[in-house]
């Protein structure tokens, strides 16, 4: 699984990553402007991500937005639905009115900080990622 981690605080960041790194390959971006970049890059290379955590609060370009703009950009190259990266909101907003924007703006599931890892498994598993394989001993 390759996993795209945007977020503008190294701790979450480092955080997210550990707690990914058995689920794939994990790439960081430190705001929205680099995220759409990422997704765009990773669509030119025929390579996108199955995953993008996503943080709402970040300068430049903030994660609703940056949302936005990538379902338009995968709608331009043809995806759309299920076939679209899943897009995972990582974030200390849990007002109703935010997880609810967050899922007009495009995301499938929401998560808010501090983040645990056994919710993060979870809702890994409500989004279809199958748990990582155990090394056996």
């Amino acid at each position: 699984m390759k996993i795209l981690i945007v977020e503008d605080e190294f701790t979450s960041r480092k955080l997210l990553q550990i707690h990914l790194a058995e689920y794939g390959q994990c790439f960081t971006a430190g705001n929205g402007q680099e995220a759409i970049e990422a997704i765009e890059q990773s669509l030119l290379e025929d390579s996108p991500y199955d995953l993008v955590c996503m943080d709402i609060m970040m300068p430049h370009v903030d994660g609703l937005e940056a949302v936005r703009k990538i379902r338009e950009i995968e709608a331009e190259k043809g995806f759309s639905g299920l076939s679209g990266v899943k897009i995972m909101m990582t974030t200390a907003k849990g007002f109703s009115e935010d997880i609810f924007e967050a899922f007009r703006a495009g995301c499938e599931g929401y998560l808010i900080k501090p983040i645990h890892k056994q919710e993060l498994i979870d809702e890994l598993e409500k989004l279809g990622f199958a748990a990582p394989a155990k090394a056996s001993s």
